[in-house]
C-alpha cells in the first residue's frame, strides 16, 4: 500500500473526492488500518487530467512531488470573462474583436519565462488563514499578492474564434485559469477557460494513468 497510483480524474469531481474515494476502498479492504492517502496538486472540479496519488508510507515525499512542473492542454473562449476564469462562474460578452493568428501567437510568446501571477480569488490559498475561495463566495474582498512562477513553452494547438487551444508547460503554482485570463486581457478580447487537462506532473504522464473506477478495481 506504499506507492503511487496514476489517477486521470474526471470532470465534477474535486481532488478530494478522489481522494476520498481511494481512501475509502483501502480501509474497506482493509479494516482496522488506517491508510494515509495524499494528492500532489490540486485540478479545480471542471478539470479533467493526471492526479498523482500517493498512498501509505509515499506520503511522506508529498513536498518532493508538490514541486514538479506540470504540463496542461487547456481551451480558452475569447470574447468573454467568468467571474471565477472558468465555466463555474458568471459568464459575460465583453468584445467581439476577432484576433488573427499573428497575435495569438506573438501574445502567447510575452507569457513565456519569469512571470508574476496572482492567483484567482476563486482558489485554495489562505488569506489571514481563510480559504481565499470561501471569502470570494461570501462576497468578500480577496487580496492575495502576486508571486512569481515560470512559464517554459505556452503552445498554440488550434486556433478557431472563438476557440484557442494552447498547450503550457510550466511551474508548480501556475494557475492556467488566471494565464487564460492575462492572455484574454492582453489580446483586448477577454477570455476564460471552457476545458482544462492536465497532462504530466514531472515524468508522470497522463498516458500510464488509470480511470478512477480502474484504480479502485486495481486495490481490490
Amino acid at each position: 500500500m506504499n506507492k503511487i497510483l496514476l489517477i486521470d480524474k474526471p470532470a465534477g469531481f474535486t481532488s478530494f473526492d478522489v481522494v476520498a474515494k481511494i481512501r475509502g476502498k483501502l480501509r474497506s479492504e482493509n479494516p482496522g488500518k488506517k491508510i494515509k492517502v495524499g494528492h500532489t496538486g490540486t485540478l479545480d472540479p471542471f478539470a479533467t487530467g493526471l492526479l498523482v496519488l500517493l498512498l501509505g508510507s509515499a506520503t511522506k515525499e508529498q513536498d518532493k512531488y508538490m514541486k514538479l512542473d506540470k504540463e496542461y492542454e487547456a481551451t480558452l473562449k475569447l470574447g468573454h470573462t467568468s467571474t471565477t476564469g472558468d465555466p463555474e462562474g458568471v459568464i459575460e460578452k465583453t468584445s467581439d474583436k476577432v484576433p488573427t493568428t499573428f497575435e495569438i501567437k506573438k501574445v502567447l510568446k510575452e507569457f513565456t519565462g519569469e512571470i508574476e501571477q496572482v492567483p484567482p480569488a476563486f482558489s485554495a490559498i489562505k488569506v489571514n488563514g481563510e480559504r481565499a475561495y470561501k471569502l470570494a463566495r461570501a462576497g468578500k474582498e480577496v487580496n492575495i499578492k502576486a508571486r512569481k512562477i515560470t512559464i517554459y513553452e505556452v503552445k498554440l494547438l488550434r486556433y478557431d474564434y472563438p476557440k484557442l487551444e494552447i498547450q503550457v508547460r510550466c511551474s508548480s503554482g501556475t494557475y492556467v485559469r488566471t494565464l487564460a485570463e492575462d492572455i484574454g486581457k492582453k489580446l483586448g478580447t477577454g477570455a476564460y477557460l471552457t476545458n482544462l487537462r492536465r497532462t504530466k506532473v514531472g515524468e508522470f504522464d497522463i498516458k500510464d494513468a488509470s480511470s478512477l473506477d480502474e484504480a479502485i478495481k486495481q486495490l481490490t
